[in-house]
């Protein structure tokens, strides 16, 4: 017997959607490696149009972002989603992840910065606190809907 510790890796208990959206096809083939080992249904997008086309018409509460994109960054994908009823939550990943990123991305609201190249565990970590503030908002909002309505009514 080791001495080694065995962690759980966290995962939603039910599938959860998670959008991937990198111009380079080997992270989003990693990122599909590292999220097979959890509850996650992955869907991936080359650039943020495509991303767009896709968030029209799939609730996605994770949004993992490549820093710069052919077609715009991070930040035009963060407005896009911020007027949606349950925007999702934004990672932004590049391998240029530092202190000054993660601070402008906490600022505009984002939800944190994955370094590249990925650590799995640390992808599973942050994608699964992301997903659960996510959840956690969803559900207060539903909830916070269904009283205004009961007081209407």
């Amino acid at each position: 017997m080791s001495g080694r510790r065995e962690r759980a890796i966290p995962s939603p208990e039910g599938a959860a959607a998670v959008l991937a959206v990198s111009p380079v096809p080997a992270d989003r083939v990693r990122l599909r490696e590292i999220l097979s080992q959890g509850n996650w249904k992955l869907h991936e997008a080359s650039d943020c149009g495509e991303a767009l086309v896709l968030l029209r018409d799939e609730n996605v509460p994770v949004l993992l972002c490549e820093h710069d994109q052919a077609d715009g960054n991070w930040e035009d994908l963060l407005d896009a989603t911020a007027r949606r009823p349950s925007p999702p939550n934004l990672i932004v990943f590049s391998r240029l992840a530092d202190a000054s990123l993660w601070a402008k991305v906490l600022n505009l609201g984002g939800f944190d910065v994955l370094m590249t190249p990925f650590e799995p565990e640390e992808v599973l970590r942050v994608t699964f606190a992301a997903w659960s503030r996510w959840e956690g908002d969803f559900v207060a909002s539903t909830a916070k809907e269904a009283e205004v309505a009961d007081r209407v009514a």
